[in-house]
């Protein structure tokens, strides 16, 4: 039986290597980008990630961590990134994220 996906808050877009982006919006999505597409060799954030999207998916560990991972993960590989976090006045940003397309 299928695992029930769950949604991201808010999107996160990734600028891959080829300069295509694509946009992550739930957790099914995300492990499957990490899994079977992954630019670079794997690093410990991507590892991380990785265990915690699977840890998500079964309840274990709030997305918001997976998230982050993932952004790091991301950072770590060396792709640019946008989304994350809203700040109260509607804002986007991502603590994590330094790198803008």
């Amino acid at each position: 039986m299928p695992t029930p996906d769950v949604l991201w808050n808010t999107p996160v877009n990734v600028r891959l290597q080829n300069g295509a982006e694509k946009s992550f919006e739930s957790i099914h999505d995300t492990l499957d980008f990490l899994e079977n597409e992954w630019p670079k060799a794997r690093g410990a954030y991507h590892d991380a990630a990785v265990i915690s999207c699977r840890n998500a998916l079964r309840r274990q560990t709030p997305p918001a961590v997976s998230k982050e991972l993932f952004l790091a993960a991301c950072l770590e590989a060396g792709l640019a990134v946008r989304g994350g976090k809203r700040r109260s006045n509607g804002e986007r940003f991502s603590p994590t994220v330094h790198r803008h397309f």
